[in-house]
């Protein structure tokens, strides 16, 4: 019969109590069934969402689609406008649409930027531990770039309407030529997820990016026609897949429907996701 006494000897510690309930913690936890493997899809918009969150927490990464496209719009507009076309608002309906296509083309290589500085600050160790889809945190910042490029597509419509663009193919002409460049743009960052996992500074893929970049977009149909270039210089600038996307944008946008620049394109963004895509991730399984 209990006497509502203890003395020291029947008392346990604290460890003694704590010990036992750990146990039966420890063998709940290993009793129960492992919570699902995330999805490909759940895992690559999860870490969209964290891409998402870096522009939320320093918002001056969108500098370079907001900034950037005003000014690209407005500077070529005016200062070649007069010399190519005549006037400003004559020209702005040819230029806009390749524009539109060259500044989003030159965005992309942030995407390797953004791999390579997580490389360096050792993230992309703990992603590999993860038991998620391999290519999920590739495809994760690249689904974020996409939220760029439409937010770049947004600001230069708009500015290209102020001054005077008017599309012919309305706003579904506008949707399918930004469709078709998002679809262009998501293929053509794998090229630089490829420099972000090769290169060893950010410095490093800026400066290769830079290089490939200019000419791709320069040597292009984006400023002018092609026909007033030499011949030689014609046989490069008609096969460049900024040329068959410049082409395809504007086109729809005008109320067209130019199938062979279309299949063009969708055949240049095949062709990126298919070779650059896999040498991306056989460096990011071996780095």
């Amino acid at each position: 019969m209990s006497t509502g006494v203890t003395s020291g000897s029947d008392l346990r510690s604290d460890a003694e109590f704590v010990a036992p309930r750990a146990d039966e913690l420890a063998a709940l936890l290993v009793g129960r069934a492992r919570p699902p493997r995330p999805g490909a899809l759940s895992a690559s918009l999860t870490f969209g969402r964290r891409a998402m969150l870096k522009i939320k927490h320093v918002p001056e990464q969108l500098f370079d689609v907001t900034a950037f496209p005003i000014m690209m719009v407005l500077m070529y507009t005016y200062l070649f406008g007069g010399a190519l076309a005549g006037s400003a608002s004559a020209y702005i309906q040819f230029l806009l649409p390749g524009i539109l296509v060259m500044s989003v083309v030159m965005i992309t290589m942030y995407t390797g930027i953004s791999v390579n500085t997580d490389i360096e600050k050792g993230v992309f160790d703990r992603f590999r531990t993860l038991p998620i889809w391999r290519p999920a945190p590739m495809v994760g910042y690249l689904l974020g770039d996409v939220v760029r490029y439409l937010i770049a597509s947004a600001v230069m419509l708009t500015v290209g309407v102020a001054i005077g663009y008017r599309p012919g193919g309305g706003i579904a002409g506008v949707l399918l030529g930004v469709a078709l460049l998002l679809v262009f743009s998501f293929s053509f960052s794998w090229i630089w997820t490829m420099f972000g996992l090769l290169l060893r500074s950010e410095k490093s893929v800026m400066g290769v990016s830079m290089m490939v970049i200019f000419p791709l977009t320069f040597l292009s149909n984006v400023f002018v026609d092609p026909r007033t270039m030499p011949g030689w210089l014609q046989a490069f600038v008609n096969n460049s897949p900024v040329t068959h996307l410049a082409t395809a944008v504007r086109e729809l946008m005008a109320g067209g429907w130019p199938a062979a620049d279309i299949a063009w394109s969708l055949g240049w963004s095949a062709a990126f996701v298919a070779v650059f895509g896999a040498v991306t991730m056989r460096l990011y399984n071996r780095k």
